[in-house]
């Protein structure tokens, strides 16, 4: 069984999926939805993420299931490695999968990150510490970054 749940954030509506036990998708939408069927474990999903926004919690805490490739898996993990309030460019991504080569195939991996937020694809920019490419829209990107930094103990320009 499919569940989902909308709900407001800073940053415009989140659409939260699961099978019942775990996150499957977080994704941004201009729009509420009108009916939707939740769970326990999309419950916590949306407690914990309005605390990141209110700058409560770093870190989460939640069964995750993204499908993709055994590539996308392994962009996906390192991601995870990401602290909050850093962030790394594309060509360091590249370079923690082994391969910087592969800079392209890791960007397009990050690109398709299905669980937005949690899987930190936000945290990955462009040589320069320059915004590019964000599924959301570059101006949440910025809004995520600009919310870490806020709440980041280190006080680091992230871009």
């Amino acid at each position: 069984m499919q569940y989902q749940v909308s709900f407001d954030s800073p940053l415009g509506f989140l659409i939260a999926k699961s099978d019942g036990s775990s996150v499957t998708e977080i994704s941004f939408s201009e729009n509420d939805l009108p009916e939707q069927l939740s769970c326990e474990v999309l419950e916590r999903c949306k407690s914990q993420l309005l605390d990141y926004f209110s700058g409560k919690i770093r870190f989460f805490d939640l069964p995750l299931k993204a499908e993709g490739t055994p590539f996308q898996q392994r962009v996906w993990a390192e991601l995870m490695k990401i602290p909050f309030g850093e962030t790394i460019t594309y060509m360091e991504l590249a370079v923690r999968l082994g391969d910087p080569k592969s800079i392209r195939a890791a960007g397009t991996a990050n690109g398709r990150n299905p669980i937005a937020i949690i899987i930190p694809c936000h945290r990955v920019i462009g040589a320069g510490n320059k915004l590019t490419g964000y599924a959301g829209g570059i101006w949440r990107k910025k809004g995520l970054l600009e919310l870490e930094m806020k709440y980041n103990p280190n006080k680091r320009t992230l871009f």
